[in-house]
Parts: structure tokens; sequence; C-alpha cells
């Protein structure tokens, strides 16, 4: 495993355990399953093994949902800039582009890679900046041909801006998925329903509660919605990683660069922000840890 990995994993969980009350057998208990997993996981990609960790210290410390303050938080900050934004994509030159940059904008709100964001920085950061890879005509020209599009979504918050995109698209047979359960501070039915991405987009959930998409663990109504859309767009790191090692040109990745790792697959720098189709800008490497 990637030594970056582990520290990645050493420094998320720390953070969990001083967020919450746990006894100090507790914290013994899960520091031995953490230990165990990690020297353990070579058959597992990165999104497995975090929902194993997560799931194994909900147990333990009984928290069904532990970011669940900080997603209902986050829906309610990036509601509040919603109507704003969608003043400004409405007079914009470019409304797809103005709607696509602050989707990716939106991908800054994850308490899973980072302790604390900057989401008005970030907006006029990405709104000012070129993309590292930057497949964002093909996708336009896709979504522009498409009957039926899936849309992967990511954190809480950041769905907002999902849905602020969606609308722009202004198309019909845009389905929207988020998590089965939870997952950090990934989106699950009742954010989806809490910001109302309803209504614009039919809203299903994987069926699975690992922060990707892993496709053979997703519900048969997921694979289904998978195999018939047109086109596939998939938010953030996670789902990047889940699904990177899917020939299949139909997947477009919006995302913030968050990790030396990612950065190193998808040969950009750090903080970069990016509109990825599948196959196309590398060559297909393995992002197993």
């Amino acid at each position: 495993m990637d030594e970056r990995c582990i520290n990645c994993f050493s420094d998320g969980y720390s953070r969990l355990l001083k967020k919450f009350p746990i006894t100090p057998t507790q914290e013994a208990l899960f520091g031995e399953f953490f230990s165990k997993q990690i020297a353990e996981c070579n058959n597992l990609s990165n999104p497995e093994l975090q929902q194993i960790l997560y799931r194994r210290l909900s147990e333990i410390n009984g928290f069904h949902d532990p970011f669940a303050a900080e997603k209902r938080h986050s829906n309610q900050i990036a509601l509040g800039l919603y109507d704003h934004w969608l003043l400004k994509v409405d007079s914009s030159d470019n409304g797809f582009d103005t709607a696509l940059r602050l989707s990716i904008a939106g991908n800054i709100m994850d308490y899973g890679a980072l302790s604390s964001f900057n989401l008005n920085g970030t907006i006029e950061m990405v709104m000012k900046s070129h993309f590292a890879i930057d497949k964002s005509h093909a996708l336009q020209k896709k979504i522009e041909e498409a009957q039926s599009i899936l849309y992967l979504g990511d954190n809480a918050g950041e769905i907002v801006f999902d849905k602020l995109f969606i609308k722009t698209m202004n198309r019909a047979g845009i389905t929207y998925a988020v998590k089965g359960g939870p997952a950090i501070n990934d989106a699950t039915i009742e954010d989806a329903i809490a910001v109302d991405i309803q209504s614009v987009a039919n809203v299903i959930t994987n069926g699975d509660s690992a922060p990707s998409t892993i496709l053979q663990h997703c519900s048969n109504e997921f694979q289904e919605a998978f195999k018939n859309a047109d086109v596939i767009i998939a938010k953030g790191q996670g789902n990047l990683e889940g699904l990177l090692n899917i020939a299949d040109n139909r997947i477009f990745f919006l995302l913030m660069v968050k990790c030396d790792v990612i950065a190193e697959i998808l040969h950009v720098k750090k903080g970069s922000f990016v509109v990825y189709q599948a196959q196309t800008n590398i060559t297909n490497q393995s992002i197993q840890p």
C-alpha cells in the first residue's frame, strides 16, 4: 500500500477519534482492527478499505452517521448560495461552463480528505482557472445528444451545485445517484431530499455505503441505470478511484485533485481541477492501494 495512503487514513481516523467520545478500550479495539486491515488490504481499493474501517468504527462507538451534523450544515451553506449563483449562471455568456465550474468547486466540501475548506475562495479560484484536463466540450456534446444521463453525486453541500448544473443542462432523462448509507460526508437520500434534487432529476441510491461507486457492490437498480445511461457524470476522487479502471468513455469525472497519489495517476498537480473522460488522456493505471 502506498505510504501516503496509509498516512491519509491514519490522519483521517485520528481526527474522527478526537471528534467523538470514545473510551480508551474502544480506541484500542479500533486501533488493533485498523492495523490489521491496513496490513491485509492487498486486494482492496481505497474506498473498499475506507468502508470497512468506517463501518467498524461506527459499530464500536455507536454512531450510525458520524458526519450527520456536518452534512446538514454543508447543505445549508450551499443552499444559501444557490439563488445568487443561479442568477449568475442565467446571466452568464456560457451558462454551461459556469454551472460546470460551480459543480467542480463544490467538490471542496469534503470532510474525508480535508479537515476544513474555503468554499467561496474555491469558487473564485475555479472561475479563473484553466482545467488541468479539460473534456468539458466533449461532455457538453454528449449531454446534448443523450437520452439518459446518470449523475453520481459525492458530498453533501456539493450536491446543491450539482442541482444547479443539472438545472442548467435542461434535459429530461437525468438520474441522480447518492450513497445507500452513511459514508463519511457523502450525500445520502436524506441529503438529496433536503436540497430538493428530485425537482431536477430522478433520485436513486447506489445501494452501497462505500465512499465511491464499486459496481459489483451496488444494487440491481443502480447497475441497470449505469448500463443504460448514455452519459455518466462521476463527481469526486472517490468515484474516480472506483471507476477509473473501467474502459468506458461514457464516464466523465469532475473533481478537484486533493492528493499526490491521484495527481500522479492523472499526471496533473495536486489542487488541479479536472474534467476527465475515461480512457482518453492517460494510460489506464491501477489505483489499488
